[in-house]
């Protein structure tokens, strides 16, 4: 392909940094959508990208956000309850601008009738960009591997215990790196219609229970981590009375937990493989490598800042 300027919306977020730094390694033009200007997007800017601030819920900030790209990256942080209409809204402008290849971040959860209502949302936006004919192509990834930093480096470090809702079902956590690469090599695709209207599941390489990533943190850590299995309505009151999430995100994190507990979660895929011609990272790999925030000698940022799906 032509190396226009390519879109990154989140820009600043987990997956839309990662997608930023290699899109500019392999010389593409990048645009990075922040929502201000901050020392991540003078981050941004060091590294070579085109920064500019908008608002998925006006128009006309996403129309300039959109105006002479052809393919883009949309992610829409968790915690907000708009999804819907940031969908309706970039859908529409990225139409009139002939946009002509969207990545589209949603869940591996994603059905008609969840009990999660932004995972509903997530299911309702990919119908809209279908229906919008943007070249939209749908990545529902699992838990992100961050969230085992997110949710438990704190305890880890002061306690050595993991406390989470999820029971002894299984899930294959896959690192933010990971899907930033399938979101690239989509991107960058020679031809990108060849994914149009595809729903890519992304997982890690092996399924673990909570208790055997446990065991993974226990070995990568040296020092023993055990997990703590709480009851969804205690994940409740720690979410909101601990971490002071807001009411839709904390909502959507213990719908999760009961899918996790029921199964949902359970899936191992070789997709990142296939669309990037690399394996996934795995847990023991990606404790090592970040062995430092989980022994708390660095600040995590809250869920809802983490860009994690």
């Amino acid at each position: 392909m032509s190396k226009h300027e390519i879109l990154v919306t989140a820009a600043a977020g987990k997956t839309g940094g990662y997608v930023v730094e290699q899109l500019l390694a392999q010389g593409f033009a990048v645009r990075a959508m922040v929502r201000q200007h901050d020392e991540r997007s003078e981050a941004l800017t060091a590294r070579g990208a085109s920064v500019v601030v908008g608002d998925f819920l006006d128009l006309d900030s996403i129309r300039a956000a959109v105006r002479g790209v052809e393919r883009l990256y949309f992610c829409y942080p968790p915690q907000g309850d708009r999804l819907v209409e940031a969908t309706a809204i970039l859908a529409a402008a990225a139409r009139d601008a002939g946009v002509k290849a969207v990545v589209n971040m949603s869940q591996i959860t994603v059905r008609e009738n969840p009990t999660s209502t932004l995972t509903r949302h997530h299911w309702l936006s990919e119908q809209i960009f279908d229906w919008a004919g943007v070249g939209a192509v749908h990545i529902r990834p699992t838990y992100f591997a961050e969230m085992l930093l997110i949710l438990g480096a704190h305890t880890i470090a002061s306690e050595g215990k993991l406390y989470l809702p999820y029971g002894d079902e299984r899930h294959a956590p896959v690192a933010a790196v990971d899907i930033a690469r399938v979101v690239t090599a989509l991107l960058t695709a020679t031809d990108p219609t060849a994914h149009v209207g595809q729903r890519y599941v992304l997982t890690g390489p092996r399924n673990l229970t909570i208790a055997e990533m446990a065991g993974v943190l226990t070995k990568g850590l040296d020092r023993p981590v055990e997990y703590v299995d709480l009851p969804i309505d205690v994940w409740e009151q720690v979410l909101t009375e601990q971490m002071g999430q807001p009411e839709f995100l904390v909502k959507h994190l213990t719908a999760v937990a009961q899918d996790h507990r029921d199964g949902v979660f359970n899936a191992v895929t070789d997709t990142v493989e296939q669309l990037t011609s690399q394996a996934p990272q795995s847990l023991e790999a990606f404790v090592q490598d970040h062995a430092a925030e989980f022994m708390g000698a660095s600040e995590l940022q809250p869920i809802a800042a983490a860009g994690a799906a």
